[in-house]
């Protein structure tokens, strides 16, 4: 198993009230992969934090986590009973149903709106992706929409569930830079209006400074937390912008410091023409 690193405490959250905080959490898979270790996080409610690392060290178990669709192995986790609704790198829509459907479908089990008539639940609907911009477009299939709009009601349907933090995993990754430019402009905009918590998982460093309050860096497996930006920069912001540019470059070096770090001992270690095993996650 990796040696772990010194841990560090990540827990500035500039006076917010803590609305996820992680303490000492652990994930083991099986007996030997330590996929998390002894990660301490706190996000202060109505915060935007980004989290940064190499493929494989842990930030989508983290989110998992978070989300109650997996169990730590050790540490706690609190959320101060707030709801939460994550969402994905692939829109994951039903491709049968209307984009209406699709929202209806995460309305219907959504507590606030149990109880509420099919009229009531489309009428919320068409509110969702006028929020999202997509009005008119309610009895499009998913087919018919290109990705970034796919992505839209994927966020309608995160926000049908009426969260108060919001768990985004590579939401925009697949898509292109001018589309994904345009999104984070609407995101930005529905983070500000609704008040929301956001912790959200990227790959993109100039996206993270672009979004982020704060951008929370992981080592490379076992992941635990070694650096915490805080990102002071005026909003709105612009990925090439040259402030985004200066920062994200200082956090690039940090990043491929630590990916060397990971690099170097695990060439020593394998055998020339062998295959390292082990899932990433």
């Amino acid at each position: 198993m990796t040696a772990p690193i010194k841990e560090l405490r990540s827990s500035r959250i500039d006076g917010h009230e803590p609305a996820v905080r992680l303490d000492a959490v652990s994930k083991v898979y099986g007996r030997e992969l330590l996929a998390l270790d002894r990660v301490t996080l706190s996000v202060g409610k109505g915060e935007f934090v980004c989290l940064l690392g190499a493929s494989g060290c842990g930030k989508s178990t983290l989110l998992n986590l978070v989300a109650g669709l997996d169990r730590a192995t050790t540490g706690s986790i609190d959320t101060a009973g707030a709801r939460i609704a994550m969402m994905f790198q692939e829109p994951a829509l039903f491709p049968w149903l209307t984009v209406s459907a699709n929202i209806e479908l995460a309305l219907r089990v959504t507590s606030s709106a149990r109880g509420t008539t099919r009229k009531e639940r489309r009428a919320r609907a068409a509110e969702l992706l006028e929020i999202v911009h997509l009005s008119g477009f309610g009895a499009k299939r998913p087919h018919e929409l290109s990705g970034g709009m796919r992505q839209r009601v994927a966020l309608a349907r995160a926000l049908a569930q009426d969260a108060d933090v919001l768990l985004m995993d590579e939401p925009f990754g697949a898509l292109d830079a001018m589309t994904r430019d345009l999104l984070h402009d609407e995101l930005e905009r529905i983070w500000r209006e609704r008040q929301l918590t956001v912790l959200f998982v990227t790959h993109n460093v100039r996206e993270a400074v672009r979004l982020g309050d704060r951008v929370v860096l992981l080592s490379s497996r076992p992941g635990t937390v070694i650096e915490d930006y805080p990102v002071t920069l005026p909003r709105p912001r612009r990925t090439d912008s040259g402030e985004v540019a200066e920062l994200a470059s200082g956090i690039t070096d940090r990043l491929r410091q630590e990916v060397l770090r990971h690099a170097r001992p695990a060439r020593q270690a394998t055998p020339a023409g062998a295959v390292s095993a082990g899932a990433e996650r």
